[in-house]
């Protein structure tokens, strides 16, 4: 049986080697340029190949499995302390092999086209809305140096400036005016970028495994339930639902010892976008409950929480349990049912 480890320190052009035929030993380094990469896994038995889960690295996964190696991509945090003196290409293959030496490391899964397909469109979205919040408070700040207060809204700049633009007795300055027309245009072309992803989302979803599942649990709308399945993929893989709750930074950090068991804030772990969407998803949760007549089981728990522990903290409890849902859902199969005895279900399989 072949035990030939090859650790990859993925780079843009030049790639730099470590095999290893026995733990702890290295036999082998290399440097090769992108071509002679391909040849040399080409040209090899069957083996495990280690690479950082960073850019480009999926891809080169992808491409090495159909050659027949096995590949781990392994989270570049846990790989960093093995790193040794100096930080150098050479350094960090080896590092690789150490790290991969470690019980109870995680590999990260290596993502599908169609994954990376729905997260390049997340990020890109993702881009332009931090664009267009930009564009929107630097637009504000300007005019305000001039006296000119926009209410609050996002809705309510484009529409203010225009009137100031297209008013000669306005006030605003002749030499400004081109400008701000020029920032309200940009402001709604993004808009109209974001929308587009958005409706392109839309068309993905019901082809997309899960996805109308998680869209009955209240708080888990399009941009989450697609998120969900384009950065984590298969929720099954965690054991529980508070694995993925813990996954996803919702959990408190800890700092115990002996008898003595301290919990603070959440830890924050896992990717940002995917805990603001839930946050935001509480958020709006709670909002709703608070204006129906007789809200069910879980947004009931929700405002009781908010009255005893405040809004923050009852939103972050909230995302919480909303990601514990969504692997109940995921992982049984079953839609999020507000009815009689759906959330007490639901809840007692979420844990």
């Amino acid at each position: 049986m072949n035990h030939t480890t090859v650790a990859v320190d993925v780079a843009k052009s030049v790639f730099q080697l470590a095999v290893s035929e026995h733990p702890g030993h290295v036999g082998e380094h290399r440097r090769l340029t992108r071509a002679q990469l391909t040849r040399f896994f080409s040209n090899r038995a069957a083996c495990t190949v280690l690479m950082e889960a960073c850019g480009s690295s999926h891809h080169w996964g992808r491409q090495l499995e159909q050659l027949g190696h096995s590949v781990r991509l392994l989270p570049a945090h846990a790989v960093r302390p093995y790193v040794c003196r100096n930080k150098t290409d050479r350094a960090d293959a080896m590092a690789l092999l150490e790290a991969a030496r470690k019980q109870d490391l995680r590999d990260v899964p290596l993502k599908s086209v169609a994954q990376q397909t729905l997260t390049a469109l997340h990020r890109l979205r993702s881009g332009w809305s931090a664009t267009r919040t930009a564009r929107l408070n630097t637009v504000r700040g300007l005019l305000r140096e001039f006296g000119f207060v926009i209410p609050l809204g996002p809705r309510q700049v484009v529409p203010h400036v225009r009137r100031l633009v297209e008013d000669a007795d306005s006030g605003l300055p002749d030499v400004l005016r081109p400008a701000m027309d020029a920032a309200c245009r940009e402001i709604l072309h993004l808009e109209q970028l974001i929308a587009d992803v958005e409706a392109q989302l839309k068309r993905l979803a019901p082809q997309i495994p899960g996805v109308s599942r998680l869209l009955t649990i209240p708080g888990i709308g399009l941009l989450t339930a697609t998120a969900l399945a384009a950065f984590v993929g298969d929720l099954r893989r965690f054991p529980t639902g508070r694995h993925f709750a813990s996954y996803l930074g919702l959990t408190p950090r800890e700092h115990s010892s002996g008898l003595t068991r301290r919990l603070g804030s959440i830890s924050k772990r896992g990717d940002v976008y995917l805990r603001m969407l839930l946050i935001h998803g509480a958020r709006s949760v709670l909002v709703a409950a608070s204006r129906m007549d007789a809200p069910d089981r879980l947004r009931t728990w929700a405002l009781k929480l908010q009255a005893s522990r405040g809004h923050n903290k009852a939103t972050v409890a909230l995302a919480n349990r909303l990601a514990r849902i969504a692997w109940a859902v995921w992982c049984h199969q079953t839609d999020f049912a507000a009815g009689a005895g759906g959330p007490h279900a639901m809840e007692d399989l979420a844990g």
